[in-house]
């Protein structure tokens, strides 16, 4: 296929006759062409360079062997070096989801010994019984600041990849969150520790906003559903590994000692990091000149003779070294400045899909951390567990978060592929949002069983499942949508997360100062019940935006109050 029919092909009306209205139209990258129109065969999007240093290259296995030379057929091109090899994308994605479970390993993980914590610092809490009303929430400010920090620190880290790389911001903002994790285990005074937790959340947060731009750096179109619901997933165990393993630490432990296992674990991750995990942010624009073919079908049939070397008009690229793909620092990547991109998600969050999205997380993510910030008191006095029993409860948070991940990686890919073939090839961002059923039932459900568990003192079992039901629905719920606004808005995704997930972060640092009041005004059961509510009231809106999100994505970009977030030229990523 060449350049053209590639172009054509991946336009958002391939019969249009006004080309520059077109173009200006696919900005918004509301719907692409997946699929050739006659033949069904998939088209790579976005569509490969010739450079084995494109990550979307990092695994080609379509090589035919030419002397002591090979010959990609994606391409035509001449090679000196075969591609790397098929695991390192997926090894890249194992780190991706390492660091995502780290981010809430220390941020969520030492709730579970809140009381414990609560009673180092304010030890006459429990005789003056200031504990509930005092001590706790004094000591729930480690947490509340760190998730805050955690998606508000972003505003920082996201610019700075978006215009240097990926790789420098996961190497420092590990390092930031490596360092504070020592501080934590030494500091007694409760400002220090406060002062550090802040900090804490500040580094931990970047992996969890950088990643979705990782995967879509080096994953294709088709790709992506499964991959983002990998990366939902280790979020959600990241809180539950950190309860249950911060719980069993407690048996025969001092609380502190969270911190130390937690601050080898995130050392581990930083030195994976430094020696494995290269830069994946690639400048495709400026390599649009490279002669490619795009079509699966062509790939199968493609002439890998000499005649089809001798007529490439690139020369042979030379794939980096290892060293060489361990550069800190690989000059900018966009002439955009900082400030712009730092104030861009202000204005994405005015688009109503990017709005809903953020609701989305807020209403699943946001009221997680309402269950965590009080599951160590409520089940101690519904049930007298001790914190490491707690803690095991969370492994049905773990199995729901397992169970979410084909239900909102596999299964939205599937049912978009169906509606993109019945479209006539053409990939709309919607066409994966159908697979939001199945959470508008389970997430509302999680939140009533856990409440009324409680609230009744029903059999512990019953408010475990609701924690294992609401994981389902926050792997399942959260990778959708998200992978929908990012699909609709691709160039910006960093800023698009980052809108996402900032708000997602207000919401449950502000709700996490009003659980227990709410809890203790109207019981667990009113409580929950009207956090279910919410949660369905939010989750259901996707079925306006499957039928008519097209015409409001279309629309709300054309508002003066969001022509800021335009991007430039630069940033565009070949789709």
């Amino acid at each position: 296929m060449s350049k053209e029919a590639v172009t054509v092909a991946a336009a958002l009306d391939p019969d249009v006759e006004n080309h520059a209205d077109e173009k200006r139209r696919k900005r918004t990258l509301g719907n692409v062409r997946l699929m050739q129109r006659d033949t069904k065969a998939l088209i790579l999007v976005p569509t490969p360079t010739s450079d084995p240093n494109d990550p979307l290259n990092w695994y080609r296995p379509f090589l035919v062997a030419l002397g002591s030379d090979a010959v990609d057929v994606y391409t035509g091109m001449l090679t000196r070096r075969a591609p790397r090899p098929k695991w390192q994308k997926y090894y890249i994605t194992t780190v991706l989801c390492t660091a995502m479970a780290m981010c809430n390993f220390l941020a969520a993980g030492p709730t579970i010994a809140i009381v414990q914590t609560a009673l180092d610092y304010f030890p006459d809490a429990m005789t003056s019984n200031t504990l509930m009303t005092s001590a706790i929430p004094k000591v729930a400010y480690f947490f509340t600041t760190t998730a805050l920090l955690q998606g508000t620190g972003n505003l920082v880290w996201v610019p700075m990849a978006n215009k240097w790389g990926r790789r420098p911001v996961y190497i420092l903002s590990y390092l930031i969150y490596f360092v504070t994790a020592v501080w934590l285990v030494f500091d007694k005074s409760y400002a220090g520790f406060l002062a550090a937790r802040i900090l804490m959340g500040f580094g931990a947060g970047a992996a969890e906003t950088v990643a979705p731009i990782s995967i879509a750096d080096i994953f294709f179109l088709h790709e992506r559903g499964t991959i983002m619901s990998a990366y939902t997933c280790f979020l959600s165990i990241g809180v539950a590994a950190g309860l249950i393993i911060s719980g069993l630490i407690t048996i025969d432990h001092d609380w502190r000692t969270i911190y130390e296992v937690g601050a080898a674990l995130v050392g581990f991750v930083l030195l994976l990091a430094v020696f494995t995990f290269p830069e994946t942010a690639y400048p495709r624009e400026k390599r649009s000149g490279d002669e490619f073919c795009a079509s699966t079908e062509e790939l199968g049939h493609h002439d890998s003779s000499k005649s089809n070397v001798e007529r490439t008009k690139m020369p042979a690229a030379k794939r980096q070294s290892y060293v060489q793909s361990l550069r800190i620092c690989n000059g900018s990547l966009t002439n955009e400045s900082v400030l712009k991109m730092m104030i861009r998600p202000f204005g994405l969050i005015l688009l109503p899909p990017v709005l809903w999205a953020a609701l989305v997380q807020a209403a699943t993510i946001g009221f997680l951390v309402a269950v965590s910030s009080n599951v160590d008191p409520a089940f101690e006095q519904a049930y007298h567990f001790q914190p490491y029993q707690v803690g095991l409860c969370f492994f049905s948070a773990v199995v729901g978060s397992l169970l979410g991940l084909p239900a909102g990686g596999q299964l939205g890919d599937k049912v978009a592929d169906y509606l993109t073939k019945r479209n006539g090839g053409i990939r709309e961002p919607e066409m994966r949002l159908p697979a939001m059923m199945l959470s508008c039932i389970t997430s509302p459900l999680a939140l009533i069983l856990y409440g009324v568990g409680i609230q009744h003192q029903l059999h512990w079992i019953c408010p475990t499942i609701g924690l294992g039901l609401l994981n389902f629905s926050i792997t399942q719920a959260t990778n959708i949508c998200l992978v929908y606004v990012i699909d609709a808005y691709r160039p910006v995704a960093g800023e698009i997360t980052l809108a996402v997930m900032g708000f997602k972060s207000l919401f449950g640092f502000l709700l996490s100062f009003y659980t227990n009041p709410w809890i203790n005004v109207s019981g667990y059961q009113n409580a929950y019940g009207a956090m279910a509510g919410i949660s369905a009231g939010v989750l259901i809106m996707w079925i306006p935006l499957y039928f008519w999100g097209k015409k409001v994505r279309h629309s709300t970009w054309k508002w003066p109050v969001v022509s800021f977030v335009h991007w430039d030229d630069d940033r565009e990523v070949g789709e």
